[in-house]
């Protein structure tokens, strides 16, 4: 493909995976907020104990093998039917681990109610191991406008189902109902939209080459997994599930920014990188291009939500939240370095080398580990203040390698990032000043201008200073506008 071709894939397939991201999103956000009123922070938090197990089982199930059929060169009907029937044989052998440790974790949090919920909420590993296997084919050929219309629909009827069952005070398996309708779901609409269905076919060698190059990516999945969800592990057993369910609900908000814009922008760029990898300088721009358009997009919807986070949680939660305030506001400050973060490692996995990504894991866990054993000296705020700055240390160990591979050192990447960095937090300050100015209102209304108030101040700073991202989109935007 030329490189207008490419470009114009990249910027087709970018329009529909945010598409996805934010119509998807969108409603699960809606949902997330009329469960939060129907629920309490405790129930929240039971379900948040679970959902860790079944992630970490997930990424045992999955094994590396989707980022492998999207980086290799030549992915056939064979590599695609071979992987999703060797996942969902996996995902027999990791429910029956969770249907027998249930009893063992519903015994070490004290909580009865986790050992039925396991073993019901297990069930959401077979679909999830046949859906992997077919986003991995849908960002291989950047197929993201069947993906956008598939999450929509299983999100809407995740979210049907789950509030007519809060509704009818089943409490947290309402929770249950939304995880387990809305895989089930996806799995089947996808089927509908997306062109591969799974073949008759099963080749073992090429389940042994892949597995060659994601048992690494398997083994840095599995340790960033564990060392993400070891606080939520922690906070569930030391305190108690109500504290983890405010936890986890302030981590929800910026942790929906960061991921889904981030993973938007990447999930095009990564077949993108894979397509070039043997033009280095090729990637290097398209790195650079991703970290600049991500941060852009990301850190100022990250410090605009720190500005309101009080009032946002009153408007859309209710005062039996508050509690989540500060942890909401600690973690977006972690999820700005989320756009450094993730570009390094997709760029990495693009040129091939899980090698170096498993190493990095490595060393970060290390560092996770340290800051965990000394933020467990502290009370649970310091110990997740303590998380976030370890995240910002962490994007030095992600940029060293590209230094080599691709001529991008971190200072090049600071640099990047640091235009919309540092107008991102003159406009929190402008926010946080402009809402402890207001005169008492209603919080609907308070929120409103708070947000108009944030977007007005990034945009026209951004087009005072003239950064390049917002040259960029506007060029996009009006070379749109004179093809219409």
């Amino acid at each position: 493909m030329n490189e207008t071709g490419m470009k114009n894939k990249v910027a087709s397939g970018l329009f529909w995976k945010l598409l996805e991201n934010g119509g998807a999103q969108g409603i699960q956000f809606v949902i997330a907020i009329l469960l939060a009123r129907l629920l309490t922070p405790a129930e929240y938090g039971v379900v948040g104990i679970i959902m860790i197990f079944i992630t970490i089982a997930n990424v045992f199930v999955q094994s590396g093998f989707s980022t492998a059929l999207v980086q290799k060169k030549q992915a056939d009907e064979v590599d695609f039917s071979s992987v999703c029937y060797f996942e969902l044989a996996a995902s027999v052998l990791f429910y029956l681990l969770l249907y027998l440790a249930a009893p063992v974790i519903a015994q070490f949090y004290g909580i009865s109610v986790l050992k039925p919920i396991v073993r019901v909420l297990g069930i959401v590993l077979f679909p999830g191991a046949v859906i992997s296997v077919q986003t991995a084919y849908v960002s291989r050929n950047m197929e993201f406008r069947g993906l956008f219309f598939s999450t929509l629909a299983a999100s809407a009827i995740s979210g049907v189902i789950s509030i007519v069952m809060a509704l009818r005070g089943l409490g947290v398996w309402a929770m249950v109902g939304q995880q387990i309708s809305y895989y089930i779901s996806l799995m089947i609409v996808l089927f509908l939209t997306v062109s591969w269905k799974p073949g008759l076919f099963f080749a073992f060698d090429r389940i042994r080459t892949m597995f060659a190059f994601g048992w690494k990516l398997l083994c840095a999945s599995l340790l960033d997994t564990v060392f993400n969800n070891l606080y939520g592990l922690l906070i569930g057993k030391i305190y108690n599930e109500e504290l983890l369910g405010s936890y986890n609900r302030g981590e929800q908000f910026p942790k929906l920014i960061a991921t889904n814009l981030g993973a938007a922008i990447q999930a095009v760029l990564l077949p993108a990188f894979s397509a070039s990898q043997d033009d280095t300088d090729k990637v290097r721009e398209m790195v650079r291009r991703a970290i600049r358009l991500s941060s852009f997009a990301v850190i100022p919807m990250l410090m605009g939500l720190f500005a309101v986070a009080d009032t946002l949680v009153l408007a859309l939660l209710g005062e039996k939240w508050l509690i989540c305030v500060p942890f909401l506001r600690i973690m977006c400050v972690s999820y700005c370095f989320w756009p450094i973060h993730i570009t390094n490692l997709q760029a990495i996995n693009a040129v091939g080398r899980s090698d170096i990504f498993l190493k990095l894991e490595l060393v970060k866990k290390a560092l996770s580990l340290l800051a965990l054993v000394i933020g467990m000296q502290f009370n649970v705020f310091i110990m997740v203040c303590i998380k976030a700055f370890q995240d910002f240390v962490c994007t030095f160990v992600n940029a060293a390698p590209n230094k080599k591979l691709l001529g991008y050192d971190i200072a090049h990447q600071w640099m990047d990032v640091a235009p919309p960095a540092a107008l991102s937090v003159v406009m929190c300050a402008a926010v946080m000043a402009f809402g402890a100015w207001l005169p008492d209102m209603s919080v609907w209304l308070k929120l409103g201008l708070q947000i108009i108030c944030g977007a007005v101040v990034y945009i026209v700073l951004a087009a005072a200073f003239r950064l390049e991202s917002f040259c960029f989109l506007m060029g996009m935007v009006k070379e749109k506008l004179r093809n219409v």
